[in-house]
């Protein structure tokens, strides 16, 4: 059977027949009704969902429009991953293309034919939408390839876990099966209309059509091949239409909507507790205790394990993957759903639950899986609610509830009193203005680590020289400043969080100043991202000490020309100044202004690899095969260009000063790096342009580790 066509063109339902075409309207509407059922179902559940605590909707077009923009960008799968940003482009580009193409045809078919009586499927039009139609799904043909070949091939470790099962086979198989078919019943088609002289611009249709030819494919037995694999690809797609509500493909709508109701600055705050809420209901005691948008991240999940390959808890090989967590919250509530499994604890020490205690326990709130997250899930807010829970129940491990309670007790996380406090301040040879008793521009949030351990309290000595030297208007609140309270809050303590933040604030609102600078980058997040949400007084301008002392380098008021130190040091992002804050340069800035010659880790920047130390890590034990610190401190001697020839690392933090300088000992590197403070490293410089001694030593015994600062 042939079709001699006059003009550009081609008949949708050729070989098909009236009868099949109302055959396929029928199945098209069944598909289209279950797909509709299953996606209102999806969206009913997420409104039974608890309120959120921030608003997810505000500026609803303008959130729509990012959305747009991150997800056709394909932004976050290039991110640390070439070839799965080139192969989502090519699928999710080609996909796109397919179901806009598709949508031209039923315009003009069942929407223009039928009210001007002609079609503009025909011609130039024709021609066109033929090329573009071929050429992305060519790419997206490519692209599902490169999936498979990644997946079933390669075997990347990442894309393998508990949850992978039959849907993603069966999802990724689809996706093929549907764009090799098009492509088979084209070929068909060209070969049973015997090869029309403008179907080469079908040019992948047309190679097939080809290869029929050449196979001994005549166009009567095309026609009849074409009928079987026209209806073949008909059932498939319209099988995947109504099958995309229920398993892995809705992935598709589920991320987008999370991309649209992402809080911009999720993880640097958290959501507080209600005021009313009583202590069995802190936390999540069921999967009711879910917020909508909570919901909505165990279904956008794509099982990429993107979260998991850059979690630094997991890689030292701790009980937690972040996508295993977020998923088996999605498997309990299904199997709730289907009645499959009786309530259970949502977290626990030991017993039935669904995730247990260790797995919280081992997260460092580094937020790396978050950042890496290509659809947005929350991880930190679902982990810090599940923390919440476990403190209020009393299954804290023993070295964080003495911590806290030395918190709560004294202000510090040592158990030191009040009163020791400002001892730093004694073996400097001038005098550190006190901000209660004068106004001063820079109220200095010195920080527990500076203030009580002895390797961080030369940090606090280095930056007091500092502003001494440039003749910063600076003070301190001596015995009146408290922890900060940000990990506090991320080990679940939101109690003894919220005492804090009104202790702190009524400390700050009794002095005048200008400007609050931290030493520590933890003080800084929560001061300028979480303490406004609590104490809307707290409004003040919050900067990192790097920030403030940056600017006094380029105004000329502390003076270094670039060439004081002639060494190779490496520096190190702490993940709250980094990753949660994102400031990259002012360190780096500092660094180079010694003369030091800044050697990059690979992982570097939004993509460094924690300490260990944050969420609480610092105070815990654990068991695992190699601390963060170590791998980090290896990192710095083997992955980066100058090797070993770097001879100081360089933090910015006290807590990360705090793990490296343990790292050190624990993984037999005090013979081959030194730790050093960005301050203390500019004080050096300065002493070394003087031709003095800086009291710069690193490595010393005299640090507290973790586990004796407990």
């Amino acid at each position: 059977m042939t079709l001699l066509q006059a003009e550009p063109t081609r008949e949708t339902f050729w070989t098909v027949g009236p009868v099949g075409e109302a055959v396929f309207y029928g199945l098209a509407a069944m598909a289209i009704l279950i797909f509709c059922y299953g996606v209102y179902e999806r969206f009913a559940r997420y409104a039974r969902g608890g309120a959120d605590p921030f608003d997810r909707v505000n500026d609803l077009p303008g959130r729509v429009v990012r959305a747009s923009r991150v997800v056709l960008s394909n932004e976050k799968q290039f991110d640390r991953d070439l070839f799965a940003g080139v192969m989502h482009a090519f699928i999710l580009w080609g996909f796109l293309t397919l179901l806009i193409g598709t949508t031209i045809l039923m315009v003009d078919m069942d929407i223009y034919r039928r009210l001007t009586g002609t079609s503009f499927f025909t011609g130039d039009f024709y021609l066109s939408y033929s090329f573009v139609m071929d050429a992305l799904g060519f790419l997206f043909v490519v692209g599902v390839g490169m999936a498979i070949y990644r997946r079933y091939v390669v075997r990347q470790e990442r894309l393998w876990g508990k949850h992978t099962g039959f849907e993603d086979d069966v999802f990724v198989w689809t996706l093929f099966v549907l764009g090799v078919g098009g492509y088979v019943i084209e070929g068909l088609r060209i070969v049973g209309t015997e090869f029309p002289a403008w179907e080469t611009v079908s040019f992948v249709g047309y190679f097939v059509a080809l290869a029929f030819d050449a196979a001994g494919v005549t166009p009567g037995l095309a026609a009849t091949l074409y009928w079987v694999g026209w209806w073949s690809h008909a059932l498939v797609a319209l099988g995947f239409v109504a099958f995309l509500p229920y398993a892995k493909p809705f992935h598709m709508i589920s991320s987008f909507a999370n991309v649209v109701a992402r809080d911009e600055k999720a993880g640097k705050r958290l959501p507080g507790v209600p005021e009313d809420a009583a202590p069995d209901e802190i936390g999540y005691t069921g999967i009711e205790d879910l917020s909508w948008k909570q919901l909505l991240d165990t279904d956008a999940c794509t099982k990429c394990g993107r979260c998991s390959s850059v979690c630094p808890a997991k890689e030292a090989g701790r009980p937690l993957d972040p996508r295993d967590v977020i998923l088996d919250l999605k498997s309990y509530r299904e199997s709730l759903d289907a009645g499959e499994t009786e309530p259970v604890d949502i977290v626990a020490d030991g017993g039935r639950s669904v995730i247990a205690a260790e797995t919280m326990e081992s997260c460092v709130a580094c937020m790396a899986c978050m950042d890496s997250c290509p659809v947005d899930i929350e991880h930190l807010s679902h982990f810090t609610e599940m923390n919440r829970r476990l403190t209020e129940t009393g299954q804290m491990q023993e070295p964080v509830q003495e911590a806290m309670m030395n918190v709560f007790q004294n202000g510090n996380a040592f158990g030191d009193p009040a009163r020791k406090r400002p001892e730093w301040t004694e073996e400097l040879d001038f005098e550190v203005p006190d901000a209660r008793e004068e106004p001063v521009e820079y109220l200095w949030y010195v920080g527990d680590y500076p203030s009580y351990d002895e390797r961080n309290r030369r940090v606090a000595r280095s930056l007091a020289r500092l502003f001494e030297l440039a003749g910063v208007s600076y003070g301190i609140l001596y015995e009146d400043e408290q922890n900060d309270g940000n990990d506090v809050r991320r080990v679940g303590e939101e109690g003894l969080y919220e005492m804090l933040v009104e202790d702190n604030a009524a400390a700050f609102d009794a002095c005048e100043f200008e400007t609050v600078v931290c030493t520590d980058p933890h003080s800084y997040n929560t001061f300028e991202n979480e303490y406004p949400e609590m104490a809307p007084d707290f409004d003040y301008p919050v900067y990192h000490y790097t920030q403030v002392v940056e600017s006094l380098v380029k105004e000329g008021e502390i003076e270094l020309d670039g060439t004081e130190l002639d060494y190779t040091v490496t520096y190190h992002d702490p993940c709250h100044l980094g990753r949660y804050n994102d400031e990259y340069d002012a360190p780096r800035e500092l660094v180079r202004a010694t003369g030091a010659r800044l050697a990059e880790m690979p992982r570097n920047r939004e993509d460094s690899f924690c300490c260990g130390g944050g969420g609480g890590g610092l105070w815990m034990d654990h068991d695992e095969t190699k601390k963060p610190s170590e791998e980090r401190l290896r990192e710095a001697l083997e992955d980066t260009e100058a090797g070993r020839a770097v001879e100081k690392f360089v933090v910015a933090c006290p807590m990360c000063g705090t793990m490296y300088e343990d790292g050190r000992k624990t993984g037999d590197f005090e013979e081959d790096i030194e730790i050093i403070d960005v301050a203390e490293l500019l004080v050096e410089a300065l002493e070394s342009k003087r031709g003095g001694v800086a009291e710069t030593e690193t490595g010393s015994d005299d640090g507290t580790t973790p586990a004796s600062a407990d």
